[in-house]
């Protein structure tokens, strides 16, 4: 069940990417389409639609936890969605790959406040070296020369932090809710997109854009087309994202997505024929490292819980 999680995270965010990049870059009877946000409001909208479906077609018992609490989680994952964007403008390449290599350890530290969950030594020992061999791998000099960015600001570094204390509140709270109210992941989807749809909706609003958009959108099909399959690949996603939470709460999935960053890169390089630098080589086999020691800690540790 968690290779099932981890391959369905890591198809359906590759597919996201691809299409997102594809919607973003290509034109459309000549022109480009250039309002991300709306497209992050046609993402949550769907997923909306798609757990409203599941929920009715499958008549799941209604939701017991009060719906304000879903709006927490929502806003945490549109602000450090923002962060994450307005970031780039400030933040050095290094800098990025090692903060996002290391969101395991935040999501540990949030765990401890939202949750006091207690985590043995072993989790911490292999989510530093997971983090030092994602960072050595995708810190590959290749990359370092095609980023524009070389430096980074003070203003990069706080819209950084502020960035990772809200990803990692975000799938610690879902983990909360999951254990105190014994929901379904399909409801919690549910919850959580009824709150950023909306919140989305009056941004886009307050803006003015929304109806620019729709206009775009309904004057060229195949841009609607790309729309509805970005849409769908995204919703399919938050699927795998509320599943894989509810079962194995946030410290696996951040490592699976932690994880999913390198496999990314390894398989555009083995597709497109690109080398891997020694440095590239130690950092991914630090990861497997890391990942066979926990996996060798966590049976040692459970063997030895049975035999006392």
């Amino acid at each position: 069940r968690l290779l099932f999680c981890a391959l369905g995270l890591q198809i359906s965010f590759l597919l996201w990417g691809i299409l997102q990049e594809r919607v973003m870059t290509i034109d459309y009877d000549g022109r480009k389409f250039k309002n991300s946000q709306f497209l992050v409001f046609m993402n949550r909208a769907m997923s909306l639609l798609v757990s409203w479906s599941v929920i009715k077609y499958s008549r799941a018992k209604d939701d017991i936890a009060p719906m304000y609490k879903y709006s927490y989680a929502s806003f945490s994952n549109i602000m450090s969605s923002w962060c994450q964007y307005e970031a780039l403008k400030f933040v050095s390449f290094p800098s990025q790959v090692i903060c996002k290599a290391s969101k395991v350890i935040p999501v540990m530290i949030m765990g401890k406040i939202v949750s006091n969950r207690s985590y043995p030594y072993y989790e911490y020992c292999t989510s530093v070296l997971l983090s030092i061999g994602v960072s050595a791998f995708l810190l590959d000099a290749h990359h370092l020369d095609h980023h524009p960015i070389t430096k980074t600001t003070l203003s990069g570094t706080i819209l950084m932090l502020v960035y990772i204390s809200f990803d990692s509140f975000t799938s610690n709270w879902q983990e909360q809710l999951y254990k105190k109210y014994n929901m379904s992941s399909v409801q919690m989807m549910f919850g959580v997109n009824v709150f950023s749809t909306a919140l989305t909706l009056v941004s886009l609003l307050t803006q003015g854009t929304l109806p620019a958009c729709i206009a775009f959108m309904m004057s060229n099909s195949s841009f609607a087309v790309h729309v509805i399959m970005l849409s769908t690949c995204a919703s399919i996603g938050q699927l795998f994202i509320f599943y894989t939470i509810s079962c194995y709460g946030a410290l696996i999935f951040t490592i699976i997505m932690t994880v999913r960053q390198a496999l990314s890169i390894l398989l555009s390089c083995l597709i497109y024929h690109h080398t891997v630098t020694v440095q590239g080589g130690i950092g991914m086999t630090i990861v497997f490292l890391a990942l066979f020691l926990r996996i060798y800690a966590k049976k040692r540790t459970a063997r030895a819980k049975t035999v006392t």
